[in-house]
């Protein structure tokens, strides 16, 4: 786990957004036509507003940070929070 680029991928408003959708799927993407527990399909972002590439990049950060894990079904790429990751994360900040 890299703080560095947890905090970096945290930086941006809308990867939080999709950080706190993603731990009410079922609030958030309930429309979603594959069951919840996969992961939430990538297409499903869209609902902030911003392009399918920016999408894809806020993902990839948030990914590469390992907050998020991901998972290819078909054509599909679904998307969970990586709890274990986040929880670490917090942890390390209550030591500063």
């Amino acid at each position: 786990m890299e703080n560095d680029n947890i905090l970096k991928a945290l930086a941006h408003p809308v990867r939080r957004d999709m950080l706190a959708w993603l731990k009410e799927p079922e609030k958030h993407f309930s429309s979603q036509e594959h069951p919840l527990d996969m992961g939430i399909c990538a297409g499903q972002f869209e609902r902030c507003g911003l392009s399918q590439s920016t999408v894809s990049a806020h993902l990839a950060a948030l990914s590469a940070a390992g907050l998020v894990t991901s998972r290819r079904v078909g054509q599909w790429v679904f998307y969970k929070r990586n709890e274990e990751t986040i929880a670490a994360f917090r942890a390390t900040l209550s030591d500063l």
